[in-house]
């Protein structure tokens, strides 16, 4: 199993894992992080399109387009879901975050009275 997450709020520097330019190969000591080795004329093209777009939301349509094409060619193949539980108390005030752990901004965590 190869998990990778993306680890920032943009998409730029996770999507460019399928750039045809960052293929591993023998030629870069197997260290392109394309590991998929896949190659599409059309992503490398909407991926540089969308590092100098400065429209928000033309954008996020140029990300979402790259992420169909990886998906559609089955570069991608989406196996493993981790649902997970957790509970508090209702009189906890914890800001919770879709983007890290349960424990999040835990300094700033208070009980209400």
């Amino acid at each position: 199993m190869y998990t990778t997450t993306m680890t920032q709020p943009d998409p730029e520097l996770f999507m460019n894992q399928f750039v045809s330019t960052n293929a591993s190969s023998r030629a870069n000591k197997w260290q392109g992080r394309n590991i998929t080795r896949w190659v599409n004329a059309e992503y490398d093209a909407t991926h540089k399109a969308a590092e100098s777009e400065q429209d928000p939301i033309k954008r996020a349509a140029l990300f979402i387009k790259m992420n169909d094409l990886a998906v559609s060619d089955y570069t991608v193949i989406p196996v493993v879901a981790r649902p997970r539980v957790a509970g508090m108390s209702l009189k906890l005030n914890a800001p919770l975050s879709a983007w890290d752990n349960d424990l999040w901004m835990l300094r700033d965590w208070f009980r209400e009275a």
